[in-house]
Protein backbone atom coordinates (compact mmCIF):
# COMPACT_ATOMS: atom_id res chain seq x y z
CA UNK A 1 0.00 0.00 0.00
CA UNK A 2 1.83 3.46 -1.24
CA UNK A 3 3.24 5.47 1.31
CA UNK A 4 1.29 5.14 4.31
CA UNK A 5 3.36 3.61 6.80
CA UNK A 6 0.85 2.76 9.33
CA UNK A 7 -0.56 -0.40 8.11
CA UNK A 8 -3.48 -0.77 9.88
CA UNK A 9 -4.93 2.49 9.80
CA UNK A 10 -8.07 3.97 6.97
CA UNK A 11 -7.56 7.70 6.54
CA UNK A 12 -10.98 9.54 6.74
CA UNK A 13 -12.19 11.08 3.22
CA UNK A 14 -8.57 9.13 1.96
CA UNK A 15 -8.01 7.30 -1.38
CA UNK A 16 -5.78 4.67 0.56
CA UNK A 17 -4.18 3.57 -2.51
CA UNK A 18 -2.06 6.76 -3.21
CA UNK A 19 -2.55 8.51 0.01
CA UNK A 20 0.49 10.98 0.27
CA UNK A 21 2.38 9.88 3.79
CA UNK A 22 0.36 11.42 6.41
CA UNK A 23 1.99 13.77 8.92
CA UNK A 24 2.75 12.16 12.21
CA UNK A 25 1.83 14.91 15.19
CA UNK A 26 3.46 14.33 18.55
CA UNK A 27 2.08 17.08 20.94
CA UNK A 28 -0.27 20.36 20.43
CA UNK A 29 0.14 23.95 22.06
CA UNK A 30 -1.98 27.01 21.83
CA UNK A 31 -2.83 26.94 18.48
CA UNK A 32 0.36 25.30 16.98
CA UNK A 33 0.69 21.25 15.97
CA UNK A 34 4.57 20.12 16.61
CA UNK A 35 5.22 17.42 14.71
CA UNK A 36 7.14 13.89 15.45
CA UNK A 37 10.50 15.24 13.56
CA UNK A 38 10.23 19.01 15.88
CA UNK A 39 8.22 21.24 12.99
CA UNK A 40 5.64 23.46 14.55
CA UNK A 41 2.69 24.15 12.15
CA UNK A 42 0.22 27.04 12.48
CA UNK A 43 -3.01 25.32 13.11
CA UNK A 44 -5.74 27.51 10.39
CA UNK A 45 -8.37 25.13 10.83
CA UNK A 46 -8.78 24.35 14.70
CA UNK A 47 -8.51 20.85 13.95
CA UNK A 48 -11.79 20.67 12.03
CA UNK A 49 -13.26 24.27 14.00
CA UNK A 50 -13.20 22.50 16.84
CA UNK A 51 -10.29 24.30 19.23
CA UNK A 52 -12.07 27.61 19.95
CA UNK A 53 -9.51 28.03 22.96
CA UNK A 54 -6.69 26.62 21.65
CA UNK A 55 -5.02 23.45 22.19
CA UNK A 56 -4.11 22.55 25.58
CA UNK A 57 -5.89 25.30 27.92
CA UNK A 58 -5.32 24.44 31.50
CA UNK A 59 -9.14 24.93 32.56
CA UNK A 60 -10.07 22.76 30.48
CA UNK A 61 -7.07 20.16 30.93
CA UNK A 62 -7.43 20.85 34.73
CA UNK A 63 -10.75 20.10 35.03
CA UNK A 64 -10.60 16.71 32.29
CA UNK A 65 -7.49 15.22 35.10
CA UNK A 66 -10.31 16.14 37.90
CA UNK A 67 -13.29 14.18 36.40
CA UNK A 68 -10.75 11.16 34.88
CA UNK A 69 -9.96 10.49 38.61
CA UNK A 70 -13.55 11.00 39.79
CA UNK A 71 -15.62 8.36 37.31
CA UNK A 72 -14.43 8.94 33.54
CA UNK A 73 -17.58 7.42 32.29
CA UNK A 74 -20.62 6.23 33.34
CA UNK A 75 -23.83 5.04 31.28
CA UNK A 76 -26.72 7.29 31.15
CA UNK A 77 -29.32 4.98 31.28
CA UNK A 78 -31.26 5.07 34.69
CA UNK A 79 -28.31 7.48 35.95
CA UNK A 80 -27.47 11.05 35.61
CA UNK A 81 -24.55 12.69 36.76
CA UNK A 82 -23.48 16.06 38.20
CA UNK A 83 -21.41 17.26 35.39
CA UNK A 84 -24.12 16.52 32.84
CA UNK A 85 -26.68 18.43 35.12
CA UNK A 86 -24.53 21.31 34.78
CA UNK A 87 -23.86 21.48 31.58
CA UNK A 88 -27.85 21.03 30.41
CA UNK A 89 -28.70 23.99 32.83
CA UNK A 90 -26.04 25.96 31.53
CA UNK A 91 -27.22 25.54 27.87
CA UNK A 92 -30.73 26.07 28.60
CA UNK A 93 -29.69 29.30 30.16
CA UNK A 94 -27.28 30.19 27.31
CA UNK A 95 -29.62 29.41 24.31
CA UNK A 96 -32.23 32.01 23.60
CA UNK A 97 -36.41 31.39 23.90
CA UNK A 98 -37.40 28.30 24.82
CA UNK A 99 -34.59 25.42 24.28
CA UNK A 100 -34.43 23.92 27.28
CA UNK A 101 -33.90 20.02 26.74
CA UNK A 102 -30.73 18.80 26.24
CA UNK A 103 -30.24 15.16 24.54
CA UNK A 104 -26.53 14.97 25.16
CA UNK A 105 -24.85 12.60 21.95
CA UNK A 106 -21.27 12.02 20.92
CA UNK A 107 -20.75 13.17 17.58
CA UNK A 108 -22.23 16.08 15.69
CA UNK A 109 -23.37 13.35 12.73
CA UNK A 110 -25.52 11.69 15.82
CA UNK A 111 -26.88 15.14 16.83
CA UNK A 112 -28.28 15.51 13.55
CA UNK A 113 -29.81 12.01 13.63
CA UNK A 114 -31.49 12.51 16.96
CA UNK A 115 -33.17 15.81 15.66
CA UNK A 116 -34.44 13.99 12.57
CA UNK A 117 -35.93 11.11 15.01
CA UNK A 118 -37.57 14.18 17.18
CA UNK A 119 -38.90 15.97 14.44
CA UNK A 120 -40.70 12.76 12.76
CA UNK A 121 -41.82 11.37 16.50
CA UNK A 122 -43.15 14.73 17.20
CA UNK A 123 -45.67 14.75 14.56
CA UNK A 124 -46.11 10.41 15.03
CA UNK A 125 -46.71 11.17 18.85
CA UNK A 126 -49.32 13.38 17.63
CA UNK A 127 -50.90 10.97 15.53
CA UNK A 128 -49.82 12.58 12.28
CA UNK A 129 -47.98 10.20 10.06
CA UNK A 130 -47.66 11.64 7.08
CA UNK A 131 -44.55 13.80 7.98
CA UNK A 132 -41.79 11.38 7.46
CA UNK A 133 -39.28 13.89 4.91
CA UNK A 134 -37.28 16.93 5.65
CA UNK A 135 -36.60 19.67 3.53
CA UNK A 136 -32.65 20.97 3.26
CA UNK A 137 -30.61 23.30 1.27
CA UNK A 138 -27.90 22.95 -1.77
CA UNK A 139 -24.80 23.03 -0.38
CA UNK A 140 -25.96 22.08 2.63
CA UNK A 141 -23.56 19.89 5.16
CA UNK A 142 -25.28 17.78 7.97
CA UNK A 143 -22.55 14.31 8.49
CA UNK A 144 -21.92 11.42 7.65
CA UNK A 145 -24.42 9.49 9.01
CA UNK A 146 -27.44 7.69 6.89
CA UNK A 147 -30.43 9.88 7.68
CA UNK A 148 -27.57 13.23 8.02
CA UNK A 149 -25.96 11.84 5.00
CA UNK A 150 -29.76 12.28 3.08
CA UNK A 151 -30.32 16.11 4.36
CA UNK A 152 -26.70 16.87 2.67
CA UNK A 153 -27.03 18.39 -0.74
CA UNK A 154 -27.49 14.95 -3.24
CA UNK A 155 -24.65 16.38 -5.98
CA UNK A 156 -22.52 16.48 -2.51
CA UNK A 157 -19.45 14.27 -3.78
CA UNK A 158 -18.76 12.49 -0.48
CA UNK A 159 -22.47 11.42 -0.67
CA UNK A 160 -23.58 11.25 -4.26
CA UNK A 161 -22.52 7.96 -4.57
CA UNK A 162 -25.25 6.85 -2.33
CA UNK A 163 -27.82 7.76 -4.51
CA UNK A 164 -30.64 5.23 -4.69
CA UNK A 165 -29.99 4.53 -0.90
CA UNK A 166 -30.87 7.01 1.11
CA UNK A 167 -34.27 8.29 1.57
CA UNK A 168 -35.12 11.33 -0.85
CA UNK A 169 -35.74 14.65 1.01
CA UNK A 170 -36.98 17.47 -0.48
CA UNK A 171 -34.03 20.12 -1.38
CA UNK A 172 -34.09 23.53 -2.11
CA UNK A 173 -31.58 26.34 -3.45
CA UNK A 174 -31.00 29.14 -0.06
CA UNK A 175 -33.49 31.66 -1.00
CA UNK A 176 -31.33 34.35 -1.25
CA UNK A 177 -33.29 36.91 -3.60
CA UNK A 178 -37.45 37.66 -3.82
CA UNK A 179 -37.16 35.37 -7.01
CA UNK A 180 -36.11 32.34 -4.82
CA UNK A 181 -38.16 33.76 -1.44
CA UNK A 182 -41.03 33.05 -3.82
CA UNK A 183 -39.99 29.56 -4.97
CA UNK A 184 -38.99 28.19 -1.70
CA UNK A 185 -42.52 29.18 0.06
CA UNK A 186 -44.37 27.65 -2.87
CA UNK A 187 -41.98 24.62 -2.59
CA UNK A 188 -42.59 24.39 1.29
CA UNK A 189 -46.29 24.89 0.87
CA UNK A 190 -46.36 21.66 -1.70
CA UNK A 191 -44.59 19.54 0.55
CA UNK A 192 -45.91 20.88 4.21
CA UNK A 193 -48.16 17.58 4.58
CA UNK A 194 -45.40 15.60 4.34
CA UNK A 195 -42.23 17.72 5.98
CA UNK A 196 -41.69 16.84 9.50
CA UNK A 197 -39.02 20.12 9.45
CA UNK A 198 -36.69 22.55 7.37
CA UNK A 199 -33.26 22.11 8.43
CA UNK A 200 -30.66 24.44 7.93
CA UNK A 201 -27.53 25.47 8.86
CA UNK A 202 -27.32 29.11 10.18
CA UNK A 203 -25.28 31.70 8.33
CA UNK A 204 -22.50 29.34 6.97
CA UNK A 205 -22.74 26.37 5.47
CA UNK A 206 -19.14 25.31 6.22
CA UNK A 207 -18.31 21.96 4.75
CA UNK A 208 -20.54 22.43 1.67
CA UNK A 209 -18.20 25.00 0.39
CA UNK A 210 -18.34 28.28 2.77
CA UNK A 211 -21.48 29.24 1.19
CA UNK A 212 -22.92 32.42 3.23
CA UNK A 213 -26.23 33.74 3.84
CA UNK A 214 -27.55 36.62 5.53
CA UNK A 215 -29.85 37.12 9.15
CA UNK A 216 -32.95 38.19 6.71
CA UNK A 217 -32.33 35.25 4.54
CA UNK A 218 -32.50 32.99 7.36
CA UNK A 219 -35.24 34.30 9.07
CA UNK A 220 -37.27 33.80 5.76
CA UNK A 221 -36.46 30.32 5.96
CA UNK A 222 -37.94 30.18 9.60
CA UNK A 223 -40.83 32.94 8.69
CA UNK A 224 -41.47 29.88 6.12
CA UNK A 225 -41.39 26.79 8.57
CA UNK A 226 -43.48 28.42 10.91
CA UNK A 227 -45.91 29.58 8.63
CA UNK A 228 -45.73 25.85 6.98
CA UNK A 229 -46.67 24.07 10.58
CA UNK A 230 -43.41 22.08 10.30
CA UNK A 231 -39.96 22.72 12.72
CA UNK A 232 -36.90 24.27 12.15
CA UNK A 233 -34.01 22.24 13.26
CA UNK A 234 -30.74 24.77 13.36
CA UNK A 235 -27.65 22.31 12.70
CA UNK A 236 -24.86 24.82 14.38
CA UNK A 237 -22.66 22.42 14.69
CA UNK A 238 -19.91 24.18 12.81
CA UNK A 239 -20.60 27.48 13.93
CA UNK A 240 -21.72 27.62 17.40
CA UNK A 241 -20.31 28.72 20.37
CA UNK A 242 -18.95 32.57 18.81
CA UNK A 243 -17.36 30.95 15.23
CA UNK A 244 -19.75 32.96 13.45
CA UNK A 245 -19.49 35.99 15.45
CA UNK A 246 -22.18 34.94 18.21
CA UNK A 247 -22.30 32.84 20.49
CA UNK A 248 -24.94 31.19 18.12
CA UNK A 249 -25.62 32.19 14.91
CA UNK A 250 -29.24 32.31 14.48
CA UNK A 251 -29.51 35.04 17.09
CA UNK A 252 -28.38 37.18 14.40
CA UNK A 253 -31.56 36.71 12.25
CA UNK A 254 -33.69 37.15 15.81
CA UNK A 255 -35.35 34.02 15.31
CA UNK A 256 -36.51 30.62 17.38
CA UNK A 257 -35.83 26.93 16.01
CA UNK A 258 -37.56 24.20 17.67
CA UNK A 259 -34.20 22.01 17.86
CA UNK A 260 -30.70 23.08 17.99
CA UNK A 261 -27.47 20.62 17.24
CA UNK A 262 -24.65 21.58 18.57
CA UNK A 263 -21.27 20.11 18.73
CA UNK A 264 -17.00 20.24 17.58
CA UNK A 265 -16.36 23.53 19.79
CA UNK A 266 -18.79 22.58 22.68
CA UNK A 267 -15.91 21.04 24.68
CA UNK A 268 -13.17 23.43 23.12
CA UNK A 269 -12.11 20.61 20.90
CA UNK A 270 -10.45 18.63 23.71
CA UNK A 271 -12.97 15.49 23.17
CA UNK A 272 -15.98 14.73 21.47
CA UNK A 273 -18.91 15.41 23.15
CA UNK A 274 -22.33 16.92 21.17
CA UNK A 275 -26.22 18.12 22.08
CA UNK A 276 -29.54 17.79 20.40
CA UNK A 277 -31.48 20.67 22.66
CA UNK A 278 -35.40 20.79 21.83
CA UNK A 279 -38.26 23.55 23.42
CA UNK A 280 -40.44 22.21 25.63
CA UNK A 281 -43.10 22.24 23.59
CA UNK A 282 -40.97 19.11 21.32
CA UNK A 283 -40.21 17.60 24.63
CA UNK A 284 -44.22 17.81 25.94
CA UNK A 285 -44.96 15.78 22.87
CA UNK A 286 -43.09 12.74 23.86
CA UNK A 287 -44.56 12.65 27.56
CA UNK A 288 -47.52 9.73 27.57
CA UNK A 289 -48.58 7.30 29.41
CA UNK A 290 -47.16 5.21 26.24
CA UNK A 291 -43.91 3.57 26.75
CA UNK A 292 -43.45 3.72 22.80
CA UNK A 293 -44.39 7.93 23.06
CA UNK A 294 -40.31 7.89 24.28
CA UNK A 295 -37.64 8.54 22.64
CA UNK A 296 -36.13 5.86 21.46
CA UNK A 297 -32.55 6.66 20.86
CA UNK A 298 -29.26 6.22 23.60
CA UNK A 299 -25.98 6.46 22.04
CA UNK A 300 -23.24 4.68 24.70
CA UNK A 301 -21.39 6.97 25.56
CA UNK A 302 -24.02 9.50 26.04
CA UNK A 303 -23.45 12.06 28.65
CA UNK A 304 -20.09 11.12 29.06
CA UNK A 305 -18.80 12.57 32.40
CA UNK A 306 -15.38 13.45 31.26
CA UNK A 307 -16.95 15.31 27.70
CA UNK A 308 -19.04 17.09 30.27
CA UNK A 309 -16.60 18.31 32.25
CA UNK A 310 -14.61 19.63 29.44
CA UNK A 311 -17.63 21.17 28.14
CA UNK A 312 -18.43 23.00 31.31
CA UNK A 313 -15.11 24.78 31.63
CA UNK A 314 -15.09 25.18 28.26
CA UNK A 315 -17.89 27.47 28.74
CA UNK A 316 -16.20 28.90 31.38
CA UNK A 317 -13.76 30.37 29.25
CA UNK A 318 -16.63 31.95 27.30
CA UNK A 319 -17.52 33.81 30.26
CA UNK A 320 -14.03 34.93 31.79
CA UNK A 321 -12.13 34.94 28.55
CA UNK A 322 -12.70 37.70 25.94
CA UNK A 323 -13.64 34.80 22.81
CA UNK A 324 -15.85 37.32 20.95
CA UNK A 325 -14.34 40.22 21.14
CA UNK A 326 -11.54 38.06 19.84
CA UNK A 327 -13.79 36.62 16.88
CA UNK A 328 -14.38 40.00 16.37
CA UNK A 329 -10.72 41.07 15.71
CA UNK A 330 -10.23 37.64 14.12
CA UNK A 331 -12.96 39.09 11.61
CA UNK A 332 -11.52 42.53 10.87
CA UNK A 333 -7.44 40.95 10.63
CA UNK A 334 -9.28 38.54 7.75
CA UNK A 335 -10.32 41.09 6.17
CA UNK A 336 -8.01 43.41 5.89
CA UNK A 337 -5.37 40.49 4.58
CA UNK A 338 -7.54 38.61 2.67
CA UNK A 339 -9.21 41.40 0.38
CA UNK A 340 -6.17 42.15 -1.62
CA UNK A 341 -6.38 38.59 -3.23
CA UNK A 342 -10.08 39.28 -4.88
CA UNK A 343 -7.50 40.22 -8.00
CA UNK A 344 -5.61 37.03 -8.50
CA UNK A 345 -6.51 34.55 -11.30
CA UNK A 346 -8.83 31.94 -10.60
CA UNK A 347 -10.22 33.68 -7.62
CA UNK A 348 -13.84 33.88 -7.61
CA UNK A 349 -14.90 35.17 -4.48
CA UNK A 350 -13.74 36.17 -1.11
CA UNK A 351 -15.79 35.73 2.14
CA UNK A 352 -15.54 36.11 5.98
CA UNK A 353 -18.02 36.16 8.38
CA UNK A 354 -16.72 35.55 12.18
CA UNK A 355 -13.73 33.89 12.35
CA UNK A 356 -13.70 32.14 8.99
CA UNK A 357 -11.94 33.44 5.83
CA UNK A 358 -12.78 31.81 2.53
CA UNK A 359 -11.40 32.07 -1.10
CA UNK A 360 -13.17 30.45 -3.45
CA UNK A 361 -11.53 29.52 -6.77
CA UNK A 362 -12.31 28.67 -10.16
CA UNK A 363 -10.65 24.86 -9.78
CA UNK A 364 -8.93 23.85 -6.88
CA UNK A 365 -6.52 21.82 -9.02
CA UNK A 366 -3.13 20.02 -7.71
CA UNK A 367 -4.38 19.78 -4.42
CA UNK A 368 -1.77 18.12 -3.08
CA UNK A 369 0.97 20.19 -3.86
CA UNK A 370 -1.06 23.12 -2.36
CA UNK A 371 -1.46 21.64 1.04
CA UNK A 372 2.65 20.46 0.96
CA UNK A 373 3.52 24.33 0.26
CA UNK A 374 1.28 25.53 3.08
CA UNK A 375 3.41 23.00 5.54
CA UNK A 376 6.61 23.58 4.10
CA UNK A 377 5.00 27.81 4.87
CA UNK A 378 4.59 25.96 8.60
CA UNK A 379 0.89 25.67 7.89
CA UNK A 380 -1.61 23.42 8.53
CA UNK A 381 -4.53 24.18 6.21
CA UNK A 382 -6.45 21.65 4.44
CA UNK A 383 -8.52 23.14 1.35
CA UNK A 384 -11.60 21.36 -0.51
CA UNK A 385 -13.86 21.39 -2.85
CA UNK A 386 -13.08 25.11 -4.79
CA UNK A 387 -11.84 26.87 -1.24
CA UNK A 388 -8.92 27.85 0.85
CA UNK A 389 -10.03 28.39 3.84
CA UNK A 390 -9.21 29.44 7.76
CA UNK A 391 -10.84 28.72 10.59
CA UNK A 392 -8.36 29.20 13.22
CA UNK A 393 -8.57 29.30 16.95
CA UNK A 394 -10.56 32.52 19.04
CA UNK A 395 -7.03 32.47 21.06
CA UNK A 396 -4.38 32.75 17.58
CA UNK A 397 -2.33 35.67 18.15
CA UNK A 398 -2.38 38.65 15.11
CA UNK A 399 1.22 37.55 14.04
CA UNK A 400 0.00 33.99 13.99
CA UNK A 401 -2.75 34.69 11.85
CA UNK A 402 -0.66 37.03 9.63
CA UNK A 403 1.35 34.42 8.94
CA UNK A 404 -1.71 32.02 7.89
CA UNK A 405 -2.82 34.80 5.57
CA UNK A 406 0.86 35.62 4.49
CA UNK A 407 1.56 31.64 3.12
CA UNK A 408 -1.73 32.28 1.53
CA UNK A 409 -1.13 35.78 -0.05
CA UNK A 410 2.51 34.42 -0.81
CA UNK A 411 1.47 30.45 -2.37
CA UNK A 412 -1.68 31.20 -3.90
CA UNK A 413 -0.40 33.36 -7.37
CA UNK A 414 2.16 30.33 -7.53
CA UNK A 415 -0.62 28.14 -7.28
CA UNK A 416 -2.78 29.78 -9.59
CA UNK A 417 0.53 30.02 -12.55
CA UNK A 418 0.37 25.89 -12.21
CA UNK A 419 -1.50 23.99 -14.58
CA UNK A 420 -4.07 21.51 -13.47
CA UNK A 421 -2.07 18.55 -14.62
CA UNK A 422 1.60 19.95 -13.02
CA UNK A 423 3.38 18.07 -10.11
Amino acid sequence: MSGVPTAHIWLPYTQMQNAAEPLRASHTAGSRIILDDGRELIDAVASWWTACHGYNHPHIVMAMEKQLHAMPHVMFGGLVHEPAEKLAARLAVMLPGPLNRVFFADSGSVAVEVAMKMAVQFGLNQGDTGRTRFLSFRDGYHGDTLAAMSVTDPDEGMHSLFRGYLPEQVIAPIPRDEASRAAFRQLLDEHRHEIAAVIVEPLVQCAGGMKMHDGATLKVIADAAKDAGVLLICDEIAVNFGRAGTLFAHTQAGIAPDIICLGKALTGGAINLAATVATADVFDAFLSDQAEAALMHGPTYMGSPLACAAANASLDLFDSEPRLQQVATIEAQLKRELAPLTSLPGVVDIRIKGAIGAIEVADLHNLDWLKAQFVAAGIWLRPFGNVIYTMPPFTITPDELSAITGAISDILPRWADRTPTAG
